[in-house]
């Protein structure tokens, strides 16, 4: 459910995970974009750009089990 998302976040630490989450999310589509034909300069490291993925991948999957932990708390309070 997202209905968290609409409400104030009761600490500073969902607005942390939520701002990594976007952050995250934001590079994680710049970077992809990097591998399509159109944006692919002969000097693209592709390996460079999947290494980058792959650590925002790992960054929006470690926010996402914060907000996760986070809320599963404060709903049992």
């Amino acid at each position: 459910s997202t209905s968290f998302l609409s409400q104030k976040p009761k600490s500073e630490l969902v607005r942390t995970s939520l701002r990594l989450l976007t952050s995250s999310a934001y590079r994680l589509q710049s970077e992809c974009k990097k591998t399509l034909p159109v944006e692919t300069c002969p000097t693209t490291d592709i390996q460079l750009v999947t290494q980058q993925v792959i650590q925002c991948a790992y960054d929006i999957a470690k926010a996402a089990k914060q907000l996760v932990t986070i809320t599963t708390k404060e709903n049992n309070n």
